[in-house]
Formats: C-alpha cells, sequence, structure tokens
C-alpha cells in the first residue's frame, strides 16, 4: 500500500463533498507529474484529502483509492475546460483515479502547524507547495495523523 495526498479546492470539492458523494473521480488533473502519480496509484492506497485555497490550508481528512488510472474523459469534451485537443481515445493524454471518502478529521491540521513538525521536514507539501497530488511517505502519513486525532 502507498499513501498519497491530493488537493482540492473547497469551493469546488470539499471533504464534504466527498463525504456527501461517498466515491468520486479525480479528473481535471493537467500537471503531467501528478497524472503519473495518479497512473501508479493501486486500490486500497490511502489518501490524505488537503484544502488548498483556504486560509490557513489545511489536511481535512482520508480517502482511499477505489478504481485505478483510467483516461479522463474530461479531455476530450470540447465545452470542458479541461479538453485537450491533443487526446484521442487511441492516445489519451491524461488519466483520473477514483476515490472514496473515509473520514473528515475533527480537527484539520493547517499547513502552519505542518511547518513546524521536524518528522515533515522533505514532505513534498512542504517543498513543492502547487503539486496536486503527491506521494506520502509512511512516516509522513502517521506523522500527519497523529497531529489530526
Amino acid at each position: 500500500m502507498a499513501y498519497w495526498l491530493m488537493k482540492s479546492e473547497p469551493d469546488v470539492y470539499s471533504i464534504d463533498d466527498l463525504a456527501r458523494d461517498g466515491t468520486t473521480c479525480w479528473d481535471g488533473v493537467r500537471n503531467f507529474q501528478a497524472r503519473n502519480h495518479m497512473k501508479t496509484m493501486k486500490v486500497g492506497d490511502e489518501v490524505l484529502y488537503y484544502h488548498s485555497r483556504q486560509t490557513p490550508p489545511a489536511v481535512v481528512g482520508r480517502a482511499r483509492v477505489v478504481r485505478e488510472a483510467y483516461p479522463d474523459h474530461t479531455q476530450f469534451d470540447a465545452s470542458s475546460k479541461y479538453h485537450d485537443p491533443r487526446a484521442s481515445a487511441d492516445a489519451p493524454r491524461w488519466f483520473m483515479v477514483d476515490i472514496e471518502f473515509v473520514e473528515k478529521f475533527e480537527r484539520p491540521v493547517p499547513l502552519p502547524e505542518l511547518k513546524t513538525v521536524p518528522a515533515l521536514a522533505d514532505m513534498v507539501l512542504l517543498n513543492n507547495a502547487r503539486l496536486s497530488v503527491q506521494p506520502v511517505r509512511p512516516e509522513e502519513w502517521r506523522a500527519v495523523l497523529d497531529r489530526a486525532r
């Protein structure tokens, strides 16, 4: 099993939206590094759900991968803001995974707090803040969960 962090703006798709829906596809990723991370995800991998564009940004809950990478349908839809005219059904450029809700933290773990934790000094989130899908090492996973509980 692997661990990941996935970012979403709370006004676009929040942890509460995921809790309501139960599962969702993680579409619209248009960064090659983030896409490549999703292509390596396996069913059962655990996800930290992160709300960006809020003050302060924070890890707000957990999710789990329930479907491995498959072509993102929005790349083929000319009316979608995620449309990619270079993509085709024979040669998709973008992929997505499906995730399911696991839990919403009673206490979100804000970014300023994460920055003070020595065990998280090398965490991708703290060193490449713009990457929307990123790996999390097991010891980082435990450190974040310890702070959420």
